[in-house]
């Protein structure tokens, strides 16, 4: 599998979800906080994107808990 990465924030109730799901499919990933790295919300920000959680599999940036398309990313990978 190839590297998960999830960018969060600390109280963020969808990105809680969004590793509560990773888990119970027996994902592993790496967390990385925004709030807590500059670099980590900068990394963001150039994917052109503006709302955490987002996901990344692969190809696949998933934003939000969409468990449809978290299916479809974790079965092309």
């Amino acid at each position: 599998m190839e590297n998960v990465i999830v960018y969060t924030s600390t109280n963020c109730p969808h990105c809680r979800q969004v590793k509560s799901f990773l888990s119970e499919k027996g994902v592993s990933y790496e967390e990385r906080n925004v709030e807590q790295n500059d670099d980590f919300a900068q990394q963001v920000w150039d994917m052109g994107v503006r709302a955490i959680p987002v996901t990344v599999i692969g190809e696949h940036k998933i934003v939000g808990m969409n468990k449809t398309q978290f299916d479809k990313a974790l079965t092309t990978v």
